[in-house]
């Protein structure tokens, strides 16, 4: 019987799929994304601080994540807000709650390695704040919004919804002998084909992505940018999915998973090696430039975390009190290290070059 896109498919099919997916050339491929990642995981882990970046790719990737659903902000807007106490800016605010659900799975998974329903459900409410749970009125489906002609309908009915996410737990616990970044594939397929809440469906989707790769062990930290890949190539995406769902067309749509860790792995680790440059070149000019005193490890980290500081960040990291970190942060300013705006009342400090980095593109 032909797939009927305006029918709930309610008999999507449970993994592993019954075609061949471990081909020539997907096997081919799996291995350069591997090595991509495996070097990248080296990278940050011969950081001197490896967490030192990763709020800043995680918010990176929260913004293109929230891009995809066309909810929009600015890397600005999004780093200030970041690190102010009242985020005013509902669109912003939004980016911030996927941030937010990112590292509550990653600290869950860390306590406990399982990927559940429970977990799923978890990661959606803190996205959308609130405290909706699985699909439960029918009629969902997905349109293309330029002929509102219906592409997909999703399975349709709590118990049915339910046991299609206890047939991916189980999928995603076995043990096989699946390649982990094609079994990757696989996974981010069928969370998407359930489609299981009413809204936040493909940010949740993302945010597994990257805590499966912490599961496996494939990746310590949430470091791997790879929303802007999706959006950059977003059209290839949903055909992708289309095509896996009307014609059972696997191969096409795990290269372009593939493809996708390989390069975002490849750029996450060039723009840490940027970074670290940069933030080497900034050092000598802070020893060259100021009075001794003013230059240490910590203040560089602090510098370098986000684009954004404040000297409540340099007394917390033990520089000083508050008088001494203001005359720090007034003697960078000075010397064109930083820049400072006020938000309210709150006097941020910017450095200019590192969110000069963070804005050039690098990803295909």
């Amino acid at each position: 019987m032909a797939y009927d896109p305006s029918k709930p498919f309610n008999k999507l099919p449970p993994l592993p799929p019954k075609a061949e997916i471990e081909t020539k050339t997907v096997l081919k491929k799996a291995i350069i994304a591997s090595r991509a990642l495996a070097e990248l995981k080296g990278s940050i882990t011969n950081l001197p601080n490896p967490t030192l970046l990763v709020d800043t790719i995680n918010l990176q990737e929260a913004r293109a994540s929230s891009a995809i659903e066309n909810i929009i902000t600015t890397e600005d807007e999004l780093f200030k807000a970041s690190i102010v106490k009242k985020v005013e800016n509902g669109i912003t605010k939004e980016v911030i709650h996927y941030k937010d659900a990112l590292w509550y799975g990653f600290d869950r998974l860390t306590k406990f390695p399982i990927l559940n329903t429970n977990l799923f459900i978890s990661i959606m409410q803190i996205i959308k704040e609130n405290q909706s749970g699985i699909r439960k009125t029918p009629g969902t489906k997905l349109t293309n919004p330029v002929t509102n002609q219906v592409i997909y309908t999703p399975p349709e009915g709590e118990g049915i919804i339910r046991n299609k996410l206890a047939e991916l737990e189980n999928f995603i616990h076995a043990n096989n002998d699946i390649d982990p970044l094609i079994k990757l594939a696989l996974i981010h397929y069928q969370f998407e084909a359930i489609h299981p809440f009413s809204d936040g469906n493909g940010r949740t989707g993302r945010i597994i992505i990257l805590l499966y790769l912490k599961f496996a062990g494939l990746m310590d930290l949430p470091s791997l940018y790879m929303s802007e890949y999706i959006l950059n190539h977003k059209q290839d995406y949903y055909v992708g999915l289309r095509l896996v769902t009307e014609k059972g067309e696997w191969e096409r749509w795990i290269m372009y998973i593939l493809t996708m860790v390989e390069v975002t792995a490849n750029k996450a680790r060039r723009q840490i090696a940027q970074i670290e440059k940069l933030m080497s070149e900034m050092a000598d000019g802070i020893q060259k430039k100021l009075p001794a005193k003013i230059y240490s490890k910590d203040l560089m980290e602090v510098l370098f975390k986000l684009p954004y500081t404040k000297r409540s960040f340099l007394i917390d990291a033990g520089i000083g009190n508050l008088k001494t970190v203001g005359v720090y942060l007034n003697e960078l300013e000075k010397a064109g290290f930083l820049k400072s705006e006020f938000i309210g009342k709150e006097k941020l400090y910017l450095n200019t070059a590192l969110m000069k980095l963070l804005k050039t593109p690098t990803i295909e």
